[in-house]
């Protein structure tokens, strides 16, 4: 029976403005080797335009794919009892619970600081869910967008996602910039929204930028 590899990562962790986005790719040999082919990178190693040429490629050559969105009013309320590190591994488990393959082995890009533990946040979120699913042999690792085909074209996927994510948000508020904390467009984006009195759905009201932006500044009184 040929080997099946699943590959999970993430795009949208760190940011104040938009969702979190799990992507999750399931390769057989001939995938793997069609993407190697293909030179596909971690997304943060890939231009935009040719991240977007690959999604499709991806999804394809891909035995089967996911997608997992937490948008930020989630992101919010599941913070109020739980690290982002569970929440990210909560939405891993219940994307290897989604699928109708079954992988040999799923490699995850590790949120947590120790690989190890946020494998055995997913084990424990899966347990927790289905005690009777038959994990498959589960790989944790730091970089491992880097070292594996398999997280590199999840990485992807997620990244291309949120993007198109964002470009539709943009269209609908204005342009915030990245969406990151350190993005000074962003950080004047949100301290006008809290001048306005005004917070879109879209901001992730738990992030301490939110309090930063609140401070204002001597020059503004």
């Amino acid at each position: 029976m040929e080997e099946l590899r699943g590959g999970i990562d993430e795009a949208g962790r760190g940011p104040v403005i938009g969702p979190l986005v799990i992507g999750c790719v399931v390769l057989d040999a001939h995938g793997r080797e069609e993407l190697r082919r293909l030179r596909v990178r971690d997304s943060k190693k890939v231009a935009k335009s040719r991240r977007k040429s690959l999604e499709p490629r991806i999804k394809d050559i891909s035995v089967e794919y996911r997608i997992a969105k937490v948008e930020p009013n989630e992101i919010d309320w599941l913070r109020k009892r739980e690290s982002l590190n569970l929440i990210e591994a909560k939405k891993t488990a219940e994307l290897i619970l989604s699928l109708k393959n079954s992988p040999h082995r799923i490699i995850v890009d590790a949120a947590d600081s120790v690989a190890e533990n946020y494998k055995t946040k997913i084990i424990n979120a899966i347990n927790s869910i289905n005690n009777d699913f038959r994990i498959p042999e589960l790989i944790s690792e730091h970089k491992a967008d880097d070292n594996y085909i398999e997280v590199s074209a999840a990485s992807i996927l997620a990244k291309v996602e949120r993007d198109r994510e964002i470009e539709l948000l943009k269209e609908d508020i204005g342009d915030f910039g990245s969406g990151y904390p350190g993005d000074a467009l962003t950080q004047e984006f949100i301290r006008e929204c809290i001048r306005s009195g005004s917070l879109p759905n879209c901001v992730r009201r738990s992030w301490n930028t939110l309090d930063k932006s609140r401070q204002r500044p001597l020059g503004e009184f």
